[in-house]
């Protein structure tokens, strides 16, 4: 099972510099995790920079994979990632969503680089 993070489904969907990083995961349906909070963390940056068109468009796409929200176990289990990695809030529930389904976690966010069970590529 593979998660892509909220800034790799932005580089990819940019076609970004490290778009192919993300391309091969993005493209394996079955194996895809897709946290709900990327979902409203890439809507929201498409309707800043785009129009509700390309939104929906995106919203549809990330909805073929696997949409999975975290429950109040998986959410306390975040917070306490949150404490010991030094994560974000969004950050730790997707990193968590993807340790909750024995996924990899792809990702170009620096602040994920050193949680286990992450595949990190810098920002080219």
């Amino acid at each position: 099972m593979n998660v892509v993070d909220s800034c790799g489904w932005l580089e990819y969907i940019a076609d970004g510099p490290n778009a192919s990083f993300f391309e091969p995961v993005l493209a394996d349906l079955p194996k895809l995790v897709v946290p709900a909070i990327t979902i409203y963390e890439v809507c929201k940056r498409i309707l800043l920079q785009r129009d509700q068109a390309d939104a929906d468009r995106v919203v549809t796409a990330m909805s073929r994979g696997q949409v999975v929200h975290l429950d109040a176990q998986g959410l306390r289990l975040a917070a306490m990632a949150a404490l010991r990695y030094q994560l974000a809030m969004a950050d730790a529930i997707i990193w968590q969503t993807a340790q909750a389904h024995g996924a990899q976690l792809f990702t170009q966010d620096v602040d994920l680089k050193n949680a286990p069970g992450v595949q990190y590529r810098a920002k080219g």
